[in-house]
């Protein structure tokens, strides 16, 4: 862009900015300005060509390889813009404060001109807040968007972390030392004595402490806001850094884990059934706050309140959960629920299990471990607030002993783990029975009670709509029953809160509420077809918002034994997807895709530069093959070896060898010549429509299960759709071919406005190719779950043939499949598998 854009948009007579002039600068400048504006942003600025690249990062820059910022191309900016800091005038383009958040140089790792031109610039920055190696890409616009926009990652190497905020960590100028907030109110720069002798660092200060001794509380009286926080593993004082108590701070949530992590630094904690709470105490004054931020200060006012306005500290703010408890000690929903209606307050026992920020200094950086020894010697040891303990166990002998106690579970945290709010795999939580929150969508009456309830229809979030899960009608007191009524009653609606029509059964004396209301349920599993099994309702959960339930899944980790070099490398531009993003994919996936990849010789798409460069396939094994990819002997041509894979290692394996798309063969390595699937691939020719790709699979199904065939489908990725059919490996590959061909005829030859047998692109416009060649000794077809070399990150997904007419052919991509994997499609393929027909029916 060019400077006239820059200064059309000013008026240099009530701005102080510098007026645009192309200069000749000594090349590499970098800067990021914070700019307060009509929303805070932040500018990167990078020099090329005598001018000041620019791009508005609306959060700012991440350390974190998996955070990926918004990052909005700007007028290109003179250089004399990168020592600007000031108050732009209201009225003016940009009007608000800025500050020179980070300066140094920049450094292009290719050519940036060509860079620019293909939407990805890779770089590495050498500040004084941001340093290693970055990546800015461009994304692919959307039908009528103006403004260009990109992405700006983290590069994953020494310099990139996963903890901590690094906006909240340095919020000075490194030119002033001042805030924002203080250059829109005309502060003066500090002195370098008030800044601690470098401009922009938070102060630390660190008294010496001896080994071995132990930190005394100061009078209440005295001054605390300076005090150190001190960790209690080392004889080195250490301590947050200083900032204002938060008014609310999101707390951080735990993965769902089928078991408890078997080795490495972790402390496992006793999962609570009650109310998480946020405790933020400020001269003697204490709110509670649920993980929302609503306060419910009032609901538990009495005892607990007192206790923790006793507390010895000026201001704190405390993550923890508030019970009631059993006589055995185990904490009870269904009693705590009791005494809320009830009124009752005399029994609520709140158990603290971080420390947040205490008098003056945010600790959300430092390792769980400190955070907790700061919290347990605030903590006195008995009474309505308790401390936490963690147990340094096995967390599989941990979760026994709770389970054995009918606790509801344990957590399992990383000990060095700094607090991040959101859902993450540093805190990690194992079950002793499934047990989750379901947003309630109907009700039926008691059939025996007058104004109760009898079940509840419950449902989950996915992709934007309310998914039906099935009823629970168990697990309610006489006295919930009669409340729950009244209350649902009230929220009475016509109108189907559910993404699908629901069967008859499931409609039986149904009615349909605002979906509003959240419950808690423990059921026993999940059926095949993604609903509950054995439930029983627990409580209310009205701490937590219908619109954040989603399913949990289950935490599954990437095997480290297959080092990914590179893992930042981007494979798919547009979309940000790295070799990293691909691996987690497959991992997400591993055990629906591990079927149809392992033990079968595959043929592989390679994209060592991504989509956007050169790509070839690989039938065979070849120099510098991972030792996790097994290289096996086809018996015909035993002299030029095929490859498989075994297990998630040899996948992983692939990704590292920049494998897009997997293609494997429709037999097994047991049994080369014998086929176990049937592929009919329906290709559209130009004109074709997606209904009509929807209409020609279900003419295949028919055709394939005249013949007594089970026919599943799935998204082939690209436009069009494959129907697949399980076999039992008894028939040859010359007799499966004609069976195909004899098929793919019969619809030619019934419809030849509609479909066509042949290859030939010249005779398929208008038409949809039934290709029926996949089914030949040597041919392949894309995976089930695979992903395609091509842009969109689309998967081959698996998909019920009922909801083929509301999706579209690449609705299914490696970012959005969580949002698909409630419930297996093809579950049943296997055991639907039947011979090969002798004759056609």
């Amino acid at each position: 862009m060019a400077l006239e854009t820059y200064n059309a948009k000013r008026d240099f007579s009530r701005t102080a900015e510098p007026q645009g002039k192309a200069l000749a600068g000594e090349g590499g400048l970098y800067v990021i300005q914070k700019h307060d504006a009509r929303r805070l942003h932040y500018d990167l600025r990078l020099e090329l060509d005598g001018v000041l690249k620019s791009w508005a990062v609306t959060r700012g820059p991440s350390l974190d390889p998996a955070e990926k910022r918004l990052a909005v191309e700007v007028e290109d900016h003179p250089l004399d813009y990168a020592t600007f800091e000031g108050t732009i005038p209201k009225g003016q383009y940009g009007g608000g404060s800025v500050i020179v958040w980070d300066k140094g140089h920049w450094r292009p790792d290719f050519d940036p001109h060509a860079g620019l031109k293909k939407g990805h610039l890779e770089f590495e920055l050498d500040g004084e807040k941001l340093r290693g190696r970055w990546h800015l890409i461009r994304m692919k616009p959307r039908r009528g968007e103006k403004r260009v926009n990109w992405l700006l990652i983290k590069a994953e190497d020494d310099e990139a972390r996963e903890a901590g905020d690094i906006l909240k960590e340095e919020p000075r100028s490194v030119a002033s030392g001042r805030t924002v907030e203080e250059v829109g109110k005309g502060a003066r720069a500090p002195t370098k004595a008030s800044q601690g002798g470098v401009a922009g660092k938070a102060k630390k200060t660190a008294a010496p402490r001896e080994a071995g001794a132990t930190e005394t509380r100061q009078d209440k009286s005295e001054n605390t806001a300076d005090r150190p926080i001190t960790r209690v593993r080392t004889t080195k004082a250490e301590q947050g850094e200083r900032e204002k108590l938060p008014d609310f701070i999101e707390p951080m949530l735990a993965t769902l884990a089928r078991h408890p992590p078997s080795s490495g630094d972790w402390l496992h904690e006793i999962k609570f059934d009650g109310y998480r709470l946020l405790a933020r105490l400020e001269k003697g004054n204490v709110r509670l706050l649920t993980r929302s931020g609503l306060d419910w200060t009032e609901r538990f006012a009495g005892p607990l309140t007192e206790a923790l306005e006793g507390l010895d500290a000026r201001a704190a703010l405390i993550d923890g959960e508030l019970v009631v408890e059993k006589p055995s000690g185990a904490s009870d929903f269904g009693a705590l629920q009791a005494d809320l209606s009830a009124g009752r307050a005399d029994r609520f026992v709140y158990y603290a299990f971080d420390l947040l920020h205490l008098d003056g200094y945010g600790l959300r950086s430092l390792p769980l471990v400190d955070r907790k020894a700061a919290l347990e010697r605030l903590i006195p040891g008995q009474g309505a607030v308790r401390f936490s303990a963690h147990f340094d166990d096995a967390g599989a002998d941990v979760l026994a002993h709770a389970c054995g106690l009918s606790l509801e579970g344990i957590i399992s945290k990383r000990s060095a783990s700094a607090y991040v709010s959101g859902r993450g795999r540093d805190w990690l939580k194992a079950k002793c029975a499934l047990r989750q929150e379901f947003v309630i969508g109907g009700f039926t009456q008691s059939t025996a009670t007058p104004q109760a309830i009898g079940s509840l229809a419950l449902g989950v979030q996915e992709a934007g709509t309310l998914r039906y899960v099935g009823r629970v009608g168990t697990g309610f007191t006489a006295e919930v029953a009669h409340d729950l009524w009244s209350r649902l009653t009230d929220l009475e609606t016509r109108d189907n809160p559910f993404s699908t029509r629901l069967d008859s059964t499931a409609r039986r004396g149904l009615q349909h509420v605002r979906p509003e209301l959240v419950a808690e349920v423990e059921f026993r599993a999940w059926t095949s077809d993604g609903r509950l099994r054995h439930a029983s309702f627990r409580g209310l959960r009205e701490d937590k918002p219908a619109g954040d339930i989603v399913r949990e899944e289950e935490a599954v980790e990437r095997p480290e034994n297959v080092e990914l070099t590179h893992p930042d490398r981007i494979y798919w531009p547009a979309e940000g997807v790295t070799k990293a993003d691909l691996a987690d994919y497959y991992t997400r996936v591993w055990p629906r895709i591990a079927p149809f990849v392992t033990g079968r010789a595959l043929a592989l798409l390679r994209c060592p530069e991504g989509i956007e460069g050169p790509s070839f396939f690989q039938k065979h094994a070849w120099r510098g093959i991972p030792e996790q990819v097994r290289q096996v002997k086809d018996p015909k041509a035993p002299e030029d070896p095929f490859v498989a894979i075994d297990d998630l290692d040899g996948l992983i394996a692939l990704v590292q060898s920049a494998v897009l798309e997997i293609h494997p063969w429709g037999s097994t390595l047991q049994s080369w010549e014998k086929p176990d699937m049937i592929v009919m691939d329906l290709d559209p020719g130009e004109g074709i429509t997606w209904p009509d790709i929807v209409s020609a699979a279900g003419k295949v199904r028919e055709r394939l299960e005249d013949a007594g065939l089970a026919a599943f489908v799935k998204t082939s990725g690209g436009k069009g759709l494959h129907v697949v059919a399980p076999l039992t490996p008894k028939a040859t590959w010359p007799s499966v071919k004609s069976f195909t061909k004899s098929l793919a005829e019969a619809m030619a030859a019934d419809e030849p406005d509609h479909f066509v047998a042949t290859i030939s692109k010249a005779k398929r416009k208008g038409r949809i190719l039934v290709d029926y060649l996949r089914n030949q000794r040597g041919m392949t077809a894309v995976a089930p779950y695979s992903t395609r070399a091509r842009p969109g990150a689309a998967v081959s997904m698996p998909v019920p043939w009922e909801v083929l007419p509301e999706i579209g052919p690449q609705d299914f991509t490696v970012l959005n499949i969580a949002e698909h994997l409630s419930s297996d499609p093809w579950e049943a393929f296997r055991d639907s598998a039947k011979p090969l027909p002798s004759r056609r029916r």
